[in-house]
C-alpha cells in the first residue's frame, strides 16, 4: 500500500506528481513509465495524476517542457558559433535528467518524438536563420544540427556508447564543436 504524503495545496500536488513523473519519465522511459508508480512515487493517490494531468501522454508532455536555452550568440565571432553551440549543449545535457528521458521516449512513443521535434525545430531553427548564410539553407541546417546534436545525446547518455559515454566533456565539445560549425556556416555540399 501507498503511503500518502500530506500536501498544502493544489500546487503543491501538482509540483510533487511532475517530480515524481519526471523522475520515473527517466529512470523508466514513457512505456514503463505507469501513472500508478508515478503517484507512488508522489505520495498520492494515482486519481490525483489523473485529476491534475488527464492522462500519461498529457502528463508526459507537461513534464517534458524541455527548453534548450539556447546562448545569445549575437555577440559571438561567427568562427566560434560551432564550438559555443557545442558547449552548451554538453552542459545542458548534464543539468537536466528531463532530456534523457525525452530523448528515450521518443524512440518508441510518437506523443515524445512530437515533442522532440517541435522543440528543435523551434529552437534549432531560430539559430539556423539567425547566423547562418542564408535563409534558404536555414532549414536544412537545422536537421543536421538537430540530427547531431541528438545522435550524440543518444549515444553518450541513453546507449552509453563507448568512448562516447565516458570521453571527457571539453573532448567532446571539441569534437562536436567542429561539426556544428560545418552545418550551420559552411557551404552547403553539391550532391556528386
Amino acid at each position: 500500500m501507498t503511503e500518502h504524503r500530506s500536501y498544502h495545496g493544489s500546487d503543491a500536488v501538482r509540483q510533487a506528481i511532475a517530480t515524481a513523473a519526471r523522475e520515473c519519465f527517466a529512470a523508466d522511459g514513457y512505456e514503463k513509465a505507469t501513472i500508478r508508480g508515478i503517484a507512488a512515487a508522489a505520495g498520492v493517490d494515482p486519481a490525483m495524476v489523473m485529476r491534475h494531468f488527464g492522462n500519461k501522454a498529457a502528463l508526459f508532455t507537461a513534464v517534458a517542457d524541455f527548453e534548450l536555452r539556447l546562448p545569445d550568440l549575437a555577440d559571438a565571432p561567427p568562427a566560434t558559433l560551432g564550438l559555443r553551440l557545442a558547449e552548451h549543449f554538453v552542459l545542458r545535457w548534464k543539468q537536466d535528467d528531463a532530456f534523457t528521458a525525452l530523448l528515450r521516449a521518443s524512440a518508441t512513443h510518437e506523443v515524445a518524438a512530437d515533442r522532440v521535434r517541435e522543440i528543435f525545430h523551434q529552437q534549432i531553427a531560430l539559430i539556423t536563420a539567425r547566423h547562418g548564410p542564408d535563409l534558404d539553407s536555414a532549414p536544412a541546417r537545422a536537421g543536421m544540427i538537430a540530427g547531431q546534436v541528438l545522435g550524440v545525446a543518444l549515444c553518450r547518455y541513453v546507449l552509453r556508447l563507448p568512448p562516447l559515454a565516458t570521453m571527457p566533456d571539453d573532448e567532446l565539445t571539441a569534437w562536436l564543436g567542429d561539426t556544428l560549425q560545418r552545418y550551420l556556416m559552411a557551404p552547403i555540399p553539391s550532391p556528386a
